[in-house]
């Protein structure tokens, strides 16, 4: 842009000075003439580093996601492909169930067997109480029957050996009874430890087979999102552990943020709402419009590690870092392929001396084009 501002300016210099001689062609005028563009452009260019700041850093940014299974088993089916799109929820592959299922099974079985027994309990419990309450019953009839018989031993109309026959049939029952409520606490307390309204044999073997379920359900994986798997290297026959270290696989988001790096002095200006434009190399010739979302006010000399030595600042100051801009594309180029890793060029356009931010606009596209010059000789 500043070639084709001075190639204009040249040919009207030629036609004032050389072509119809309106002005003297001395000393004079070729300095002014010299001059006039070299503050011109100056001035021009620090106005519009401000009011319409360019980023020759814009980048494509996306998720990924490193696939790590919950459960390790043997691999026996792995239907993703890499750099094939993917939707939610497309099996990326599968581990050998047969493991899992039998654990399911067998806690199943014990889980039937605990609530049997649970019934079981309840069952003597009830028995325990009925034959409590039938002992204390006779007991109340034998007390009857002592008495009665030691008041005939008193005045002598009773049989003495009956009076000892009743005292040993109330002692029996008594200890009847203490055996029977015996029966019965043991019972209640074994039925008091409740979780969740299940006796706690019962609720351990439930969490145990939930947990059982789900690593059985953990041995298919899922595509976590819409994007595709990379570096597909998993084939059947393989063993994988959960180990954070070693992912399975590597899943790249089609969702993305596009970002622009500036300088810190070239922000002050910059608002989140104003319009944006950006030229990628991957699409040349093209433009892509954006609105600025925010402005990452944090990097990474912002912070100093926790530590127990005093902060080093090294023998010489650190370069100024850059803030990052975030942008959002507008909805017309939304559907748009943005690779990850792409990167490009990038203006954003101020509510400052907007009639200069045509020339922004002029150089962005002439970029933009040049990205179809491919520059090697090999």
């Amino acid at each position: 842009m500043e070639i084709l501002l001075l190639g204009i300016y040249s040919f009207f210099v030629w036609l004032i000075f050389i072509k119809f001689r309106l002005l003297p062609w001395n000393t004079v005028s070729q300095v002014t003439v010299a001059i006039i563009p070299i503050v011109g452009l100056t001035v021009l260019i620090l106005s519009l580093n401000v009011v319409a700041p360019s980023s020759a850093d814009v980048r494509v940014i996306k998720y990924v996601v490193q696939v790590i299974p919950q459960v390790k088993g043997r691999v026996i089916e792995v239907p993703a492909e890499g750099n094939r799109p993917m939707k939610k929820g497309d099996v990326l592959f599968r581990i050998d169930p047969t493991p899992y299922e039998l654990e399911v099974k067998a806690l199943e079985a014990q889980l039937a067997e605990s609530e049997g027994s649970a019934r079981e309990l309840r069952e003597q419990l009830n028995v325990a109480k009925g034959t409590t309450a039938a002992l204390r019953s006779q007991i109340d009839l034998t007390k009857l029957r002592v008495k009665q018989y030691e008041e005939l031993s008193a005045t002598g109309a009773g049989n003495r050996f009956d009076l000892e026959k009743a005292q040993a049939d109330l002692s029996n029952l008594q200890g009847q009874v203490a055996s029977a409520v015996a029966n019965e606490a043991r019972a209640q307390a074994q039925l008091a430890a409740v979780v969740d309204g299940d006796l706690a044999s019962v609720a351990t073997i439930k969490a145990n087979l939930a947990k059982a379920r789900w690593d059985l359900s953990q041995t298919v994986m899922y595509a976590p999102a819409n994007g595709s798997a990379i570096n597909v290297q998993l084939r059947p026959g393989s063993f994988i552990n959960p180990m954070p270290f070693a992912p399975a696989m590597s899943f790249v988001e089609d969702e993305f943020q596009v970002i622009a790096l500036y300088d810190q002095n070239e922000l002050w200006r910059v608002k989140p709402g104003n319009e944006a434009e950006i030229a990628l190399s991957t699409y040349p010739g093209a433009i892509i419009k954006a609105t600025v979302d925010s402005i990452v006010w944090a990097q990474g000399q912002g912070q100093l590690a926790m530590s127990g030595n005093v902060p080093n600042t090294g023998p010489a100051p650190l370069p100024p870092g850059r803030f990052a801009v975030k942008l959002n594309i507008a909805e017309r180029d939304q559907g748009l392929f943005l690779a990850a890793g792409a990167t490009g060029h990038g203006a954003i356009y101020t509510e400052h001396a907007e009639a200069i931010h045509i020339l922004r606009k002029i150089i962005l596209r002439v970029g933009s084009y040049t990205n179809y010059l491919v520059l090697k000789l090999h």
